[in-house]
């Protein structure tokens, strides 16, 4: 009487099944948690009554193990209540047997862990969506361990890379796919983050699997676990390759002016807008016998024109820095 008691009001579930699977165990808290009263449970089917469809087979194997004397310790069931919802249970499911020892069917304590299991379902969905939204992500992604190598590897990153997840995966990231002059920086960067200490806007020039560059303008962005320990780096990127391409044309081409102007046959030769000298090209120089570093910063029209002069040169540089231009003089 008094095991009974302690049975039907125990704070856990507890239920369980005759050799055939009717249900001859239903205490109060099984009766609360699930909505259905003792009476209504008994002498039903366990597995088809109360199992959600997409686990019945399961735990049928787990009770018709128990039926044989085969054990089972914290396994989850879902059990569907009366009013149509669900409750996750921990069961351990325990042989039962009659005062000769026979198996006369099994019993289930359980612990309700619905509370428990929504939230690691909500957690697992948001990383779930975290993750497609990583893959698919309209910037490229890509992540490194502690050892440097790829972790993180989404589809813009393989798209502009030529390199699928499956190749770049477990691959030394700095060594694999950094041109070799920027790899020492990289792994700077990487390194720095591995300590906690991150990058904003570095660039860094990727080698692609087809042999091209791709210039990307990464933030290097340090990677905890749940206890705060540092795991990793993950890289968030900008392709700025069409930038980079469209800078370094610009760069080139003011270099060859640079060289055309300062070897041109013609003295070219320029002041700011105070009428300090900044440019004297070569031939400029020859002419005069002044080297750059000779009139570099020097007053035009005091240093070099002659005095009778000064005036009307004056007025054409005057007027020429208002838009003016005029043509030999």
């Amino acid at each position: 009487h008094e095991l009974r008691q302690l049975v039907d009001t125990a704070n856990a579930p507890i239920f369980g099944i005759d050799v055939n699977g009717d249900v001859n165990e239903w205490n109060d808290k099984t009766a609360e948690i699930t909505g259905f009263t003792r009476e209504e449970a008994f002498d039903v089917p366990l597995v088809e009554t109360f199992i959600v469809p997409s686990l019945r087979q399961s735990v049928q194997e787990v009770l018709d193990n128990a039926l044989k004397g085969i054990e089972t310790s914290n396994y989850e069931l879902e059990f569907r209540t009366k009013s149509n919802e669900v409750r996750y249970l921990l069961v351990n499911a325990t042989t039962r047997r009659d005062a000769e020892n026979h198996i006369v069917g099994v019993v289930g304590v359980a612990q309700d862990v619905t509370e428990a299991a929504k939230h690691d379902r909500a957690v697992a969905a948001m990383a779930n969506e975290l993750r497609q939204l990583v893959d698919t992500a309209n910037a490229p992604i890509f992540g490194i361990d502690v050892d440097g190598t790829v972790n993180e590897w989404n589809d813009k990153t393989a798209e502009i890379t030529g390199y699928s997840k499956k190749e770049a995966m477990k691959k030394m990231l700095v060594s694999t796919f950094i041109v070799p002059k920027l790899r020492e920086s990289v792994q700077r960067v990487m390194d720095n983050a591995l300590l906690g200490t991150e990058t904003s806007n570095y660039e860094l020039e990727f080698r692609t699997k087809s042999n091209e560059i791709r210039y990307l303008l990464v933030n290097a962005t340090t990677r905890r676990d749940v206890e705060n320990n540092i795991v990793g780096v993950v890289g968030v990127a900008q392709d700025v390759t069409e930038s980079a391409n469209h800078d370094r044309a610009v760069s080139a081409m003011a270099r060859e002016l640079r060289q055309l102007v300062d070897t041109a046959n013609a003295p070219i030769f320029g002041i700011d807008v105070h009428g300090n000298v900044n440019e004297w090209n070569d031939k400029t120089a020859e002419i005069t016998g002044f080297s750059w570093d000779d009139v570099n910063g020097k007053p035009l029209i005091e240093t070099f024109i002659r005095p009778k002069l000064r005036q009307s040169v004056q007025e054409v540089m005057d007027n020429a820095l208002q838009g003016n231009e005029t043509s030999n003089y």
